[in-house]
């Protein structure tokens, strides 16, 4: 009898640890990014390299495109606004893409940070799209006459930002944020039908926008590389961006929580006396 007793206690002291130790180890990348914590200490390190390297590939980019990039012969330095237009609207559409898919893991997988990918990527989204429209029109007028034309592409493009408005807006116009949260992806996974409208509008309509070349051999490689590493330089500044966003909203979150944590011991102690903070 001692010595079976000796036997079930070294099983039940070493199995569950090993049980624990083992599913940590077979935990997926997005699982062990659930946890916000883990988040903020992979993210932290991450930051500083992706601002410093979006902040070098850019410089680089600029001057690839203004000292080494040839004039065009039909459109002179006018071509070199592509450079800033391409890489925006590029990412106009990525943050789009990137909100819908957040909303998707919101409302299917309740994972803890979906939510807080989606909305710390729709104002940047905006940010890019503005920039993407602004820009567009500037390369327009020499090209076109006119900065603005009714065009399907740009047309599109101008209901993407729209869009962008107002899932802030329904945001913020809310002050339950997980109601707000729910309904903010139900839009943004409806809008998502804009993405291919936008990309193939010039293939779909006849529009004034030129068709994507798609960066193939009919661009010239000194306007392809300046061209791309300028893409890889904005895509790292989105992404340094996007991770900041995440982590202020992480941590304004957990502020809240301490605040709420702090007034309802406070009430507890005064008989529900005590108001609460506002934010």
């Amino acid at each position: 009898m001692p010595a079976a007793g000796r036997r079930v206690t070294g099983v039940s002291c070493a199995d569950p640890l090993q049980g624990l130790n083992r599913a940590m180890q077979n935990q997926s990348l997005t699982q062990k990014l659930a946890n916000p914590t883990r988040f903020m200490d992979l993210s932290g390190r991450l930051l500083p390299w992706l601002a410093w390297g979006s902040t070098s590939i850019i410089a680089a980019a600029l001057y690839l495109a203004f000292f080494v990039a040839p004039p065009d012969y039909q459109q002179g330095h006018t071509v070199k606004i592509m450079f800033i237009h391409v890489p925006s609207a590029w990412l106009a559409m990525m943050a789009y893409a990137l909100i819908a898919a957040s909303s998707f893991g919101l409302l299917v997988f309740r994972h803890p940070l979906a939510d807080v990918s989606a909305k710390a990527a729709a104002p940047i989204g905006a940010a890019f799209t503005l920039l993407a429209l602004v820009t567009g029109s500037l390369w327009g007028k020499p090209m076109w006459g006119a900065y603005w034309v009714w065009d399907a592409r740009l047309t599109s493009v101008l209901m993407l930002f729209f869009l962008y408005l107002g899932l802030m807006a329904l945001r913020s116009s809310m002050e339950d944020e997980a109601l707000a949260a729910k309904l903010t992806a139900v839009l943004a996974l409806v809008g998502v039908v804009l993405l291919p409208i936008i990309k193939f509008s010039v293939d779909w309509w006849n529009t004034l926008h030129q068709p994507s070349t798609g960066l193939t051999s009919t661009v010239h490689t000194s306007i392809r590389t300046p061209l791309l590493v300028s893409a890889v330089g904005f895509s790292l500044l989105f992404f340094a961006m996007h991770l900041k966003g995440m982590r202020n909203e992480v941590l304004r979150r957990r502020v809240k929580a301490l605040r709420l944590a702090e007034v309802e011991r406070a009430q507890g102690a005064g008989g529900g006396r005590v108001a609460a903070p506002a934010e």
